[in-house]
This record gives C-alpha cells, sequence and structure tokens, in this order.
C-alpha cells in the first residue's frame, strides 16, 4: 500500500496545474487502490520514438495510462494524463517561454512549466478531443501555444548543394515507351476527359458502357473516367492551372488515347484546351486523341464516344510494354490522413525510395504548400541554387495571400483527423511532411500547379493541402507513380496512375490490411530503414511495370483539380464576413388571382409529413469516402434490398468536402447542407459513414445534430478506417440498412392537392417572356395553395419582367434561405447562391427540401441529382430540336396552359409514371459550393 501511496502522491505533484493537491491525491489513491492495477514501469523506448536527438518531447507508439512510470536513462518520470497513441509528452522540464522540439524544430512555445511526463497540448488539440467519443480525462488547459519561427534566407551564406551521386549502373522496369519527348507509361490507358463539370456525368456514364473491354487486350490496362468540379462557372479565377491540368492529363504518358467532352458553350471549352496545348508546346499530336461536342441526345452522344473509343482499341493494344531505365520514373510523394508517425516512418520510407529513383536519373514530386509552413528550414538545407530557394519561399507566400483573401490563415490546415492523431498544429504536420524530403536529397527545381517537369531530381511544387487536388498536379507535371503516405489509412486512388499506399504503424496496417499496399510501421518495430526502403524499391519497379496495386484491384478511384477561388484580394471581405444571415420565412408574393388545378398526388405519410419517395440515404461525411459509399449504393440497389418495404432505391452523394479546405463560413456551408440532407423528407433511412481522418467525422456530425435537434440514434453510423476497410465497411452498412429496413412497415400513400408540394424551380440558359410568366402562374399555384417554392437567387427568370410584374411588382427581396439551408416553412424561398456553378446550385437546391425540381432548359440539358428528381422542360424550338431526346416535356400550346401541363408531368411522377429522361441515363452529379469565402487548403 505504500508503494501506491507514494505513486499517487507523485502523480499528483505531476499535475502541477491543479491547486488542491489533496483532492487530485485522493482520486488518484481511490483508483489504484480500489478499481486499477498499479501500472507497471517502462523504458521509454519501450513505448515512444524520439525523432531526434534533443527533442524535449516524445511520440507515444501505443496508449499510455495516466500514471505509467516511464524510464529514461537516469530518470524516471509518471504520466499525468492518459496519453493517446501518436500523441507527445514531455521528456524533459519545459520552462515558460521555452519551445517544444521534434526533428529538433519548434512546433510550440511553454506557456507554464512543464514537467517530464506531462501530456503537452495546444487548445486546438484539445478542441478537436473535445468533440471525440474518447473514455480518458483530458488536461484541463493547454501547456504550449503554437509557434511557427519566420524563416529568412541567408542569402550572403548560401552555399549550393550537390545532388546525389548517380549509380553507374541501371535499373530498368517494363513500359509502355511514348513518341516526341512524352516519357515512360506505367500504365497503357484509355482517358475519357470531361473537359468541364459540365460533363463528368457523361464520362462516367462512359466509361460504364466500357469497362469490361480492357480484358479483352494484353496492351491495354483501363478504360476511366476523369471527372471533375472546375470549369463550370463563369470567370474562373483558376482558369491558367485548369487548362495547364488537363493538357498535362492529355500528354501524360500512362494515356493511350484521349476523349475530351464538352458541350462547346461553356466557360472553359475544348477549344480552349486546344488553343493552350498548340500555345504551349504540348505534342498533342503525339496522342491518339478526339475532341468531343455533345449535341443531340444523351444516348446518341454515348453511341458516338463508344465508336470513337472502340476504334482506338487495335492502335492503344499495340503498343507494348519494354524494357525501360528507372530514369523515366517519376514519383509523385504525397501524404493524407497523417498522423505523428507519418514524418517517423511513412514519409521517411517514401523519400528514401525516392532518393534511389533519382539515383538512377528519375525524379521525385513533393507538394502541398502550406502542409510545409514551419518546415523551411529542413527543406531549404540543400537546394540546386539561391533562386530556387527564393522561389521556394516566394511559392508559400503567394499561397498565404490568396488563403488571407477569404478571410484564413494557411496555418489552419490540419483536420480534426490529423490532431486526433496526434499532429497538433501546422508546425507539426509540416515538419512530418518534410520528411518526404531525404536529407540526402537536394532540392533542384520549384515549379507550378501541373507544371511539367523536364529534368531529372527533386521537385517541389504548388499546391495546396488538399490530397486529391495536389496529386492531380502531380499527375499533370507527368508523375508516373504515386507514394501516399498515410497515418490514418486514407484509401484514395487515382484513376489512370497507380497508387502505392504506405500506412505508417503495423496496427493500422492489420485493421486495413486489404486497403495498404506498404506497412512503413515495419520500422518502428525493428525493421532497418535501408531494409524496408529495398523491400518498397522493388515493390515500386513491380508495380511501374503492371503489378496492380491494392487500390487498383479495388477498382475505386476519384479526380478533383485545385478548385476555383472567389476572392481576389480582401477588398470586400469585411463585409461578406459580415453579411446578414437569411431569416428562413418566405417571402411575400402576389397571390391575386392565382390560378387553381385540381390536378392531386399520391404522397407518402411519413414522419416528416407527406413525401414523393422514400430511399435509403448514404452520406459520405467527406470527400474521402464518397467512392466508398457509391460502390456500396450499387451494391443495395443491384440486391433491390428494401424495395418491398417502401425504399424505392439508395442513394449517396458523393462531393469533394469535409477535409482539405477552409474552415469558418465555409465549413458552416457544408455542415448545413449535409443537415438539410439528413433532415430531407424524401430519406426514409439515413446513414453516416466518414473516412475516419476528415474534419466533418462522424462525431462531429453527432454533434451538429444534435445542435438542430435531430436525434443522431435514428442514424446509421459506419468508419471506413475504424471498421476495418472497405469490405467490412460494406458489409456492416448492409445489414444496417437490413435491420432498419425489417423494422419499418410498408408505406401508405394517400392523395393530396397541389399545396403539398416542395417543389425546385430552376432555369439554364435564356427564359423568353412567355416561359417566365408561366413559371410566375406555376409558383402561384403551388403557394396559393399551401405548398413550397424554391429558386436560386441567381436564377435568370427571377429579372425576366413577366417573371417579376407577376409575383413581385417594384418589390426587391433578400434571399430567405441560405445556401442548403433546410425550409421549415412553405411559401416562396430565394436561396442564396454563391456561384453561377449548375451543379453547385442544385445541389443545394436539393438540401433545402425540395420533392423535385422543375428546370427549364434554355441552352443544354443539365446533370440531373442524385436524389431528388430533375423534370427538365422547354419550350425552345432549338433546344428541342438539338436535345429533344433528353428534355422530359416540351411546352405546346397557349403559355397560361403550360403551368398545368408541368402540373399533370409532376404527377405522372410522383405516382411512378414517368422518370426524369437523364436521371434514367445516369447523367448525374453532386457538388457542394464553398461559397464566396472556401479556398483549398
Amino acid at each position: 500500500m505504500l508503494a501506491v501511496v507514494l505513486r499517487c502522491w507523485r502523480l499528483c505533484l505531476a499535475q502541477s496545474h491543479h491547486r488542491n493537491h489533496i483532492v487530485v491525491f485522493y482520486a488518484h489513491l481511490s483508483r489504484y487502490s480500489k478499481e486499477e492495477p498499479m501500472p507497471a514501469k517502462v523504458m521509454l523506448a519501450e513505448v515512444s520514438r524520439i525523432p531526434l536527438p534533443g527533442d524535449n518531447v516524445a511520440i507515444a507508439t501505443r496508449r499510455l495510462d495516466a500514471g505509467t512510470l516511464i524510464s529514461h536513462g537516469a530518470h524516471e518520470f509518471t504520466l499525468d494524463f492518459t496519453v493517446m497513441e501518436g500523441h507527445r509528452f514531455a521528456i524533459q522540464p519545459i520552462h515558460v517561454g521555452e519551445s517544444l522540439l521534434s526533428w529538433n524544430l519548434p512546433f510550440g512555445e511553454a506557456i507554464q512549466e512543464i514537467a517530464p511526463g506531462a501530456y503537452v497540448c495546444n487548445a486546438g488539440m484539445l478542441d478537436a478531443l473535445s468533440g471525440r467519443s474518447i473514455d480518458f480525462a483530458l488536461p484541463p488547459q493547454p501547456n504550449f501555444k503554437d509557434k511557427i519561427d519566420t524563416y529568412a534566407l541567408n542569402e550572403a551564406s548560401f552555399k549550393p548543394a550537390a545532388q546525389v551521386d548517380r549509380f553507374s549502373e541501371e535499373r530498368t522496369f517494363m513500359g509502355y515507351r511514348r513518341p516526341k519527348g512524352r516519357g515512360v507509361g506505367t500504365r497503357n490507358t484509355i482517358v475519357l476527359l470531361g473537359t468541364t463539370s459540365r460533363t463528368g456525368g457523361f464520362v462516367k456514364q462512359l466509361e460504364a458502357r466500357l469497362k469490361e473491354l480492357p480484358s479483352r487486350y494484353a496492351n491495354i490496362d483501363d478504360i476511366v473516367a476523369v471527372a471533375h468540379t472546375e470549369g463550370g462557372s463563369q470567370s474562373p479565377n483558376n482558369l491558367e492551372l485548369l487548362l495547364r491540368t488537363l493538357a498535362g492529363f492529355v500528354i501524360h504518358p500512362n494515356v493511350g488515347a484521349v476523349l475530351l467532352v464538352d458541350y462547346g458553350m461553356e466557360p472553359v471549352t475544348n477549344d480552349m484546351v486546344r488553343t493552350y496545348m498548340q500555345e504551349h508546346n504540348y505534342p498533342l499530336d503525339a496522342v491518339p486523341h478526339h475532341f468531343l461536342s455533345l449535341t443531340g441526345g444523351f444516348e446518341a452522344n454515348l453511341a458516338q464516344g463508344e465508336a470513337i473509343v472502340r476504334g482506338w482499341l487495335d492502335q492503344v493494344n499495340s503498343t507494348p510494354r519494354t524494357a525501360e531505365s528507372v530514369a523515366n520514373l517519376k514519383i509523385a510523394l504525397q501524404c493524407g490522413g497523417s498522423d505523428a508517425f507519418s514524418g517517423v516512418s511513412g514519409n521517411p520510407l517514401a523519400a528514401w525510395v525516392a532518393r534511389e529513383v533519382i539515383r538512377y536519373g528519375g525524379a521525385a514530386n513533393l507538394a502541398e504548400t502550406d502542409e510545409l509552413i514551419g518546415a523551411e528550414p529542413y527543406i531549404l538545407d540543400k537546394v540546386r541554387n539561391v533562386e530556387t530557394a527564393r522561389k521556394f519561399l516566394a511559392t508559400i507566400e503567394r499561397f498565404k495571400e490568396r488563403v488571407a483573401w477569404h478571410g484564413h490563415t494557411a496555418e489552419g490546415n490540419p483536420s480534426g483527423g490529423n490532431k486526433f492523431r496526434g499532429l497538433y498544429n501546422i508546425a507539426l504536420k509540416s515538419i512530418g511532411a518534410g520528411m518526404k524530403k531525404n536529407p540526402d536529397v537536394r532540392l533542384d527545381y520549384v515549379i507550378d500547379y501541373g507544371e511539367q517537369m523536364q529534368e531529372p531530381g527533386y521537385y517541389f511544387m504548388d499546391s495546396p493541402g488538399n490530397d486529391l487536388e495536389s496529386v492531380a498536379g502531380q499527375v499533370a507535371s507527368g508523375c508516373n507513380v504515386i507514394f501516399f503516405v498515410t497515418g490514418n489509412g486514407s484509401i484514395t486512388n487515382f484513376p489512370f496512375v497507380p497508387t502505392l499506399k504506405f500506412v505508417t504503424t503495423s496496427r493500422r496496417y492489420r485493421l486495413l490490411s486489404r486497403e495498404m499496399d506498404v506497412n512503413a510501421g515495419a520500422y518502428l518495430d525493428g525493421v532497418s530503414m535501408d531494409d524496408l526502403g529495398a523491400q518498397t524499391f522493388e515493390q515500386t519497379l513491380n508495380c511501374a511495370a503492371g503489378e496492380r496495386s491494392v487500390g487498383e484491384k479495388a477498382g475505386h478511384a476519384q479526380t478533383q483539380i485545385w478548385r476555383d477561388w472567389r476572392q481576389t484580394s480582401t477588398e470586400h471581405l469585411d463585409e461578406l464576413l459580415h453579411a446578414p444571415a437569411p431569416t428562413g420565412a418566405p417571402l411575400p408574393i402576389n397571390l391575386d388571382h392565382a390560378p387553381t388545378t385540381t390536378i392531386q398526388f399520391a404522397m407518402i405519410e411519413t414522419e416528416r409529413g407527406l413525401a414523393a419517395d422514400q430511399v435509403g440515404l448514404i452520406l459520405p461525411t467527406s470527400l474521402c469516402s464518397g467512392q466508398i459509399a457509391a460502390m456500396t449504393t450499387h451494391m443495395l440497389n443491384q440486391k433491390k434490398l428494401g424495395q418491398d418495404h417502401g425504399v424505392s432505391r439508395f442513394v449517396t452523394l458523393t462531393h469533394t468536402e469535409g477535409c482539405g479546405a477552409s474552415s469558418g463560413a465555409s465549413e458552416a456551408l457544408f455542415t448545413r447542407t449535409m443537415l438539410g440532407y439528413l433532415a430531407h423528407p424524401l430519406v426514409k433511412h439515413c446513414l453516416l459513414l466518414e473516412h475516419g481522418c476528415e474534419k466533418t467525422h462522424n462525431d462531429y456530425m453527432r454533434h451538429a445534430l444534435q445542435e438542430i435537434g435531430l436525434d443522431p440514434q435514428k442514424m446509421g453510423w459506419a468508419s471506413v478506417q475504424l471498421d476495418g476497410g472497405i469490405e467490412a465497411v460494406m458489409q456492416k452498412i448492409e445489414a444496417w440498412f437490413a435491420q432498419q429496413i425489417a423494422q419499418s412497415g410498408p408505406p401508405t400513400r394517400r392523395m393530396a392537392g397541389v399545396g403539398a408540394l416542395r417543389m425546385g424551380l430552376m432555369s439554364a440558359g435564356p427564359v423568353s417572356p412567355s416561359a417566365a410568366q408561366a413559371l410566375a402562374l406555376l409558383t402561384q399555384t403551388v403557394v396559393a395553395a399551401g405548398g413550397a417554392v424554391v429558386t436560386p437567387d441567381n436564377a435568370p427568370f427571377l429579372s425576366a419582367p413577366t417573371y417579376r410584374d407577376t409575383l413581385f411588382g417594384d418589390q426587391t427581396f433578400m434571399p430567405s434561405l441560405a445556401y442548403g439551408e433546410h425550409m421549415r416553412q412553405p411559401g416562396f424561398h430565394m436561396m442564396e447562391t454563391p456561384t453561377s456553378h449548375w451543379v453547385e446550385t442544385l445541389s443545394g437546391i436539393g438540401a433545402t427540401g425540395v420533392d423535385l425540381v422543375v428546370a427549364y432548359v434554355g441552352e443544354h440539358p443539365i446533370q440531373t441529382h442524385p436524389l431528388t428528381p430533375v423534370l427538365q422542360i422547354t419550350a425552345d424550338e432549338s433546344v428541342e430540336t438539338r436535345f429533344g431526346d433528353d428534355i422530359d416535356l416540351v411546352l405546346t400550346g397557349a403559355a397560361q396552359e403550360w403551368p398545368t401541363q408541368i402540373l399533370q408531368l409532376i404527377s405522372e411522377l410522383i405516382g411512378g409514371h414517368h422518370a426524369p429522361k437523364l436521371m434514367q441515363q445516369g447523367n448525374i452529379d453532386f457538388q457542394i459550393t464553398r461559397g464566396l469565402l472556401g479556398v483549398s487548403m
């Protein structure tokens, strides 16, 4: 008992920030004498890692309970609080004002005396953990504040560094040699490239039609769609980098042929891509290619695209793999879902292999600009020349400036998942990320996003910390193998370049062994870096020669190009930050002489009122779980789960948000939109699927639900990482939905009038005066009967005199709903719409809770929504002539009769007698806006 008393008193004294030592003493005495065994003494090296001698904190390699006695040399100390795996604790006394060091670089400054054994924590980490479900006490207050020393380049003492010596012998791999300097491919892929977001749905459907063809050809690895979010809004600020990225995709050595698809009338077109490539000397003629502009019906266009691709098959297959020098490898060095061990095991391992590739004459590409803030002394320790060092620092400053235009700081990068796994701030994250550069290697070149790598050596490419956006730039620059280092277990893949995923700990590797390629945690277990590096180098050559990565076997990938940013200065920042919020109350409109109708609708009775349909929704909480949500949705629909219990179909909403973007207004917008879908009347059963390391993880969403009065217990919850990977989480999701469906009864339908409708009203392209008046009469009919109509505040028909005169007169209105805000009262609403991007607008309208959307088409048909049916109508003869096969209703006769025609079609839709044409054909897309202040990080 005396040992227990002494141990508890020592622990009490270690918790020096507590004023009442007696209370703390008795708390520990009670714990260890009655409830728990005393922790045994352990050696520091058994339970932690110290990246470099001279560090004054250690990284816990497993969870260490409060009271653990640790022996470090001639000293012993006791942990004051339970320390999570990957988190840091002091191993030396750190006085107020002194720096906390990892890799001998500062990441914080002590704000109170820190004794050996103290759990080191800042305010950001405590805040992130307070929103998590954890079973132990956290320190009540931080003991250090963030610290990033400003780096100043000393040009007077600068000395150019030599690159590592090149090997005299050659190593080879089996690759696809391309003509006219395009390099050597590690894959031979036919790429279906949506030039802008508007043709993303088309190329994805074309891929589905052609997916089985490569298996018939020995030298064709795949046919893949590359769909992205960009180029769909007017006057994009990222135009230059978008064109550069598309050009880089086209000539990439892994591309055997490429089909570029547009409508010819977007803000970014095929002609613009062609012109850019010609002006910047991209060898377009060295790639079998075709620029396809869509006209006519969706199905006819798919047939045309299929015929073009089939015409290439023999030509693409005629290129065999041949023995090629490792000098042709260009490695993308990337990390995502990072943890405290990324800088200890995973990143150094990737850097070791990259060093060997450079010694054979190849190249490596480091990116993610904001994730190197604080690591400048390490990155610039060895540089080719002073101009390169200057350019590196200027790139970081330019990134900081762009972020500041939007009211943010680049230091806000780390996600909630990063902090949960021990990366408390940008300095720690950056220091670890910098370890993707081997200390022997010099920095040779600094390039812009997507700029071509022309020479061998080590590159830094400007990009955001957003993993997918950064990877796309590296691929456009010519990288033909991707090293993706992850601590949490990120599972992302790129469509036409193989990704080798390095996981940082053996524990995570065992949990996700089917999703990871390399167990970098073996280094922590005692395997030497040289031995592990040699194994991984051989694995890299095998992968480059055609051995499929685990991601390729899993069959999921996604593309995201550096997303557009809305501000180009701080001129309007204060106004945007303090803009008044919409009230949520419907807007008053003229209902005098409103038309009436006897048309009825077969609605479903639900807990949330009458609804047009009932679906099962799998909602990914971030971009990284979207593809798994899509795979699971497809599986459940194939099995027709729940169709005999009132669930018509399963839906997922894949998007690019939830991580790798700024916080503040854009994160609030994202959360609001997600909550709108969780509360949607069309949703009968809903499960949230997290990746596991994002900002908006499951615990984050639970808290958000509780704040608006929704019960998280009514939702399902799953995690790709924590539930053991793709196969395991898909099984869990299916089991949850099966249980919910078994417990629910059959649906009850009843007839209801137009007052039961919740309708979105949109338009794409010009709207004639007669069409605008018909839409106004439709609005009056629904609202006067007690229904709801929601329009975007930038809808073209809102400015048409015939619409305004009918509904508003001389009145002007502010929007009544924020983007993605759930509608709580019927009536007429306008939703804030920060961009002209059709899909972003439609995704916001869907979150308001509408049963369906009526879209007037004055230009070309547009993508539909995965959850909310979109009926596309027109009275434009040219649209009918060109795209009549995809239009749900061509309005005929007198304009006064058009509202009745539209309501009759809606009745057929709700009654199950009509399905939107483009929804049936799969021209579907979804994307949440970042608003006016969102920016990639």
